[in-house]
């Protein structure tokens, strides 16, 4: 059951945050939205309320908010629903009443009130996606991204707030025979105090300077058994790799292990709004960085996880513990963010920059030249999948 549930529930909130995103932004800007839906394809469960339909699809691995556009009829085929552009293209043309054939059976929720596809009335003109300024598509289509940064950042501010910011604490657990701290007298269950006179108290403060300091002599304060001590010692260079992009670099190395204990610090409100955003910051530098590693050429496709790894990860978490969840939920999120933003047409970065381009062009482009760029931003999609489900495939396989 877990396993079916994490994945779920941690996928399904971070892709409904921004959808919702999308449609309170139509909803403010008095776009005719007719349709959410929660994943692909063919409905599992669907209910209108209002001038709304809200759908949960068989295929849970995206969402989508239907506008009123001249794109719809395309982006219809891409989604999985039916065209319904095509029958606002009619209701445009023809009068009310028109839309439905004299021959042709009426829907079940069918409403002689409604605008297509659930009624007869046609979309008022300044409801279309393309009636509205550029400002208001530009919000509309970056408000998804805008829910995912904000739900990461509420999500990290609770989680602090809740369990408080943990920490390893500078104590030495074990050491590693012929490298420079045991060379230098270290001892298991030493405290670490400080660093060339600079306080420490986590074990991060101590790997921070460490890993800069290879081939130069530090100073290491200690406190053991309740006497201060002072040990010097020449960190060797190794071979790491850096924490936001995963790239291989040299860094500096002692051969000391802390103790497998986690503390806490408790927070109030305030300090933990910071230390969310700092997380919020930290998390989407690391996205950026290994987007720009892979564009780079730096670092490899084979890093990438699709729906299984993130379904593993979810149970994994699940296992762990509720802050593991929501951790996990944070960072899906700011990766959606950031990938959103990439300048891909489908993706939201890639319809900024067509909606921008045609403001500045002074009209549309042509259906064909939209669905030549549809196409290619698809095709980029598809082989990104591709690429990741076979990483998912290679990995559940080993």
């Amino acid at each position: 059951m877990l396993a079916w549930l994490a994945p779920v529930l941690v996928l399904g909130l971070v892709i409904f945050v921004h959808e919702l995103g999308h449609f309170l932004a139509a909803k403010w800007t008095g776009v005719y939205a007719p349709r959410f839906s929660l994943g692909f394809g063919r409905a599992l469960w669907k209910m209108r309320r209002g001038e709304t339909e809200y759908v949960l699809a068989w295929l849970p691995i995206g969402g989508y908010v239907r506008m009123a556009s001249r794109e719809d009829e395309t982006m219809a085929l891409i989604e999985g629903g039916t065209p319904e552009g095509h029958e606002q293209k009619q209701a445009q043309g023809k009068g009310q009443g028109e839309v439905q054939g004299s021959g042709e059976a009426k829907p079940a929720d069918w409403d002689e009130e409604a605008m297509v596809p659930f009624g007869p009335k046609p979309v008022p003109p300044d409801r279309w996606f393309e009636s509205k300024p550029l400002w208001a598509r530009v919000v509309i289509m970056l408000a998804g991204v805008t829910m995912n940064v904000i739900l990461t950042l509420v999500v990290s501010t609770g989680v602090f707030a809740y369990y408080g910011r943990p920490y390893v604490p500078a104590v030495v657990d074990s050491l590693v025979a012929g490298m420079p701290a045991e060379k230098a007298g270290l001892q298991p269950g030493d405290s670490i105090t400080a660093i060339n006179g600079v306080r420490v108290r986590t074990w991060n403060d101590l790997l921070v300077t460490v890993s800069g300091s290879a081939g130069k002599q530090i100073a290491i304060g200690i406190e053991r058994h309740g006497s201060p001590l002072t040990l010097e010692m020449t960190p060797v260079s190794q071979k790491g790799a850096d924490a936001a992009t995963g790239k291989a670099i040299m860094v500096g190395r002692v051969g000391a292990y802390p103790k497998d204990r986690v503390e806490r610090d408790r927070l109030g409100l305030v300090p933990a709004v910071g230390a969310g955003w700092r997380a919020t910051w930290a998390m989407a530098s690391s996205v950026v960085g290994v987007v720009g590693g892979l564009l780079r050429g730096s670092i490899s496709v084979k890093n990438l996880g699709g729906p299984v790894a993130i379904a593993r990860t979810s149970v994994a978490a699940a296992r762990t513990g509720l802050e593991s969840v929501w951790a996990l939920i944070a960072f899906l999120s700011i990766n959606l963010a950031i990938l959103n933003l990439l300048p891909v047409p489908i993706l939201d970065g890639g319809q900024v920059l067509m909606t921008v381009a045609e403001s500045i062009k002074g009209k549309p482009f042509t259906v064909r030249t939209r669905e030549n760029v549809m196409r290619v931003g698809l095709a980029a999609i598809v082989a990104l999948f591709a690429v990741v489900m076979f990483n998912d495939l290679v990995a559940l396989f080993r």
